[in-house]
């Protein structure tokens, strides 16, 4: 089965209104957020990765699910599989660092032996207080609203091209891939502003699509106004290719929103009070799917939008 169909047989079981018809990535429950994100040696992160970059990936990666939901971080459950115990130690290091930097409490989880030689796979559930106004679903974006995104796109894509030894390295990329950075501080801000919110995980192209269709939208997508840091633009050209290599690349943990066009000047004034860049790559309109421009010419959406299982 792939992704989507499990999830789809599981709506069935998940009938709660705080299961979100498993349309989002959270719950919302008795004033709570709860995501659980897994990640996987060989799919997620790489064998030989630093076991206190992927402690701090596995925190993020979750964070940024509490993030899009203007939620405040309280705690995690840790699911961790034993291994070679310096590695344990290592990892239980650096997760300690990633709870104090991130001011989260662990609150219990479990853990298991795998066989030797087998992929390593952890897994954390984030618990956050949900913000006054509740939280904002993916389905929530109208026809007429802009599309935004924080900070840049792009980056984590072209680091695990660096650690794959592809490309010539640069400090910026290899950190996005191995260290993202949820934005928690400014899902908090903005969140009463906002009708949708999701963070960029699989990918710029594919998680705008599952906004779209969680809320019957049709979204058009200005290629060349997706953000691209200088890093990046140093090791590759700017040309369509490029941003499509980016737009699909995922791991970026940045925000992706839907907000009308008259809250535009108080997003850019959170913006700038807490240094997060934003930009409109978009708008919603009547319709479905996501139609893909460069320079106000029509592009075909590639094959692969993103990331799936």
């Amino acid at each position: 089965m792939s992704e989507a169909d499990f999830i789809a047989r599981l709506r069935g079981i998940a009938t709660d209104p705080a299961a979100r018809g498993l349309a989002d990535d959270v719950a919302v429950w008795e004033g709570l957020v709860l995501t659980h994100d897994m990640i996987v040696e060989g799919i997620h992160f790489l064998p030989d990765e630093a076991p206190q970059d992927v402690a701090w990936k596995l925190v993020a990666v979750n964070l940024s699910d509490l993030a899009a939901k203007g939620a405040a971080p309280l705690g995690v459950l840790v699911g961790y599989s034993l291994g070679d115990a310096a590695w344990d130690k290592a990892f239980a290091d650096g997760l300690d660092t990633a709870l104090r930097r991130f001011g989260l409490l662990l609150l219990g989880g479990d853990t298991v032996r795998v066989p030797a030689g087998a992929p390593r796979s952890f897994g954390l559930t984030a618990i956050g207080r949900a913000p006054e106004g509740g939280a904002p679903a993916r389905s929530g974006a109208r026809p007429g609203d802009q599309i935004w995104v924080t900070g840049t796109i792009g980056n984590a894509g072209v680091g695990l091209a660096m650690r794959l030894g592809e490309i010539e390295p640069n400090e910026t990329c290899l950190a996005a891939y191995r260290r993202p950075q949820p934005q928690l501080t400014f899902g908090q801000a903005v969140v009463p502003h906002v009708h949708a919110m999701m963070d960029v995980s699989d990918g710029l192209l594919i998680d705008a699509q599952r906004m779209a269709e969680a809320s019957g939208c049709r979204f058009g997508l200005m290629l060349e106004a997706v953000p691209l840091s200088a890093a990046l633009l140093a090791v590759r050209p700017d040309v369509v290719d490029t941003r499509l290599a980016a737009a699909t690349a995922g791991d970026d943990y940045q925000l992706l929103f839907a907000a009308d066009p008259a809250k535009a000047p108080m997003i850019r004034e959170i913006a700038d009070g807490l240094d997060v860049p934003v930009t409109v790559v978009g708008h919603a309109g009547v319709g479905e799917g996501v139609v893909l421009t460069h320079k106000a010419q029509r592009v075909p959406l590639p094959e692969r939008l993103g990331f799936m299982h």
